[in-house]
Parts: C-alpha cells; structure tokens; sequence
C-alpha cells in the first residue's frame, strides 16, 4: 500500500459521519482525552507549583531541582504506564493520568522555581522595606511578577501531556489514541494516520488556546518584559 493510499483512507475515515457519532466517536473521545489530560496536569500542579516556589522564594535547592527535572524527563513514560497499570491503579485511564502527570511535573516545576527566584531583588527589598512578611511578599510581590514564567511552565506541560495521553490506549484507556491502537491492531493504516491527525490537531490547538489566555491573563507591562528577556 503506497504512502498516497494511505493518506486518500485516511481523509475517507476523517469524513465518515459514523465515526463522529456514538459513545466512541471522535468528540466523545476528544472529550474523555482532555479529560485525562486536565487531570494529569492539576495533578503534576499541585504538586509542582508549590514546591518549586517555596524552593524559589527560599532560593535553595538549586541543583536538586534541575538533577530532579532531568530525571524525570529520562524516565521512559510507557514503561512508568505500563507499572502503574499492574499495580493498585489497574488497567485503563487512572495509571495514564498518574504516568502523564509525572511527565508534566518537571516543566512546571522548573518554571515555577526559575520564575520566583529571578524576582528583582528590588522588588523584594521594596517589599520588606514595606513591612511585608516573607509570606506576604510571595503572595503579593513575587507570584504576579513571575505569573508568566509560571504560565509558560504549565503550558509546556500541558502540550506534552495532550500529546502523551494516546499512550492510555496500550492499557485499557480511552481517548484519542484508541482510534490509532484500533487502526494498527486491524491493519487499518488509514485509520492510524487519521488518529495522528487528531491527536496533532489538538495539540496545536491547546497550544493556541493556552497561548491566547497566557497573553489575557498577562498583564501589559509583563508582556513586554517577558518578550524582552
């Protein structure tokens, strides 16, 4: 089967209404992948977000923070699935979150801590100069101003996590990945190709979309100062 054959089944299956109906049709699949992917990047926030702006606003912690990062990011994330699932969390979507989660915890928690520790000082001396508490300064002084960096960090993580989650799939999972096991497991290349497409598509668009509200929700004069560095 030639490359163009594959493709022309692809773009068939793409304009198949049947396979845009039904509890396995493509919105409800693009639903239950956002699903996961949402909950496998609140997961890695909570997590993440307060430690590496604890370890920013104490600036220690460093080293350990980026040997961490590195670490984690070498973990083969379909061997961490493929454990979780024959653990207590079994087969299906719950060891896809934990595994996806665990992939976006370093973007988002080298980002938090670069974001906080590279506060101006000045901001910090004016804050103290203020009569601010440590604990006050984080909250009021230091968490807007590193807001973009801190945005950035969650966005990376979230575009990994929407492209890791097809791996769900492999374990009993749902999602978009089970239109390209399905295709693979049938020999319907066509079918796998379009799976790919979807899966590209929405990954460009959380792009977009995160990309969009990270600008709204970034003050003007920060805008400036973080295309400026």
């Amino acid at each position: 089967m030639s490359d163009d054959d594959v493709l022309q089944l692809a773009l068939l299956w793409l304009n198949d209404p049947l396979n845009w109906q039904g509890s396995e049709g493509v919105p409800a699949l693009v639903v239950e992948h956002l699903g996961m992917s949402l909950a496998a990047v609140l997961l890695a926030a909570a997590v993440a977000l307060p430690l590496g702006v604890w370890l920013g606003h104490r600036d220690r912690g460093g080293t350990a923070t980026v040997v961490a990062t590195n670490t984690s990011r070498a973990l083969p994330t379909l061997a961490l699935l493929y454990i979780f699932a024959m653990t207590g969390l079994g087969f299906g979507n719950r060891p896809t979150v934990v595994a996806a989660a665990l992939f976006a915890v370093p973007p988002i928690l080298a980002n938090a801590f670069t974001g906080i520790r590279e506060v101006d000082p000045a901001a910090r001396d004016a804050a103290r100069g203020m009569g601010m508490s440590g604990a006050r300064a984080l909250l009021s002084v230091e968490l807007p101003l590193a807001l973009p960096l801190i945005g950035a960090g969650l966005r990376t993580a979230a575009v990994q996590v929407v492209a890791t989650v097809p791996l769900a799939a492999l374990v009993g999972g749902g999602g978009l990945g089970t239109i390209i096991v399905s295709g693979f497991a049938n020999r319907r290349f066509g079918e796998v190709v379009a799976g790919a497409v979807l899966v590209a598509g929405l990954c460009l668009l959380a792009e977009l979309v995160l990309a969009i509200g990270q600008r709204v929700l970034t003050p003007r004069p920060m805008r400036v100062r973080a295309r400026v560095g």
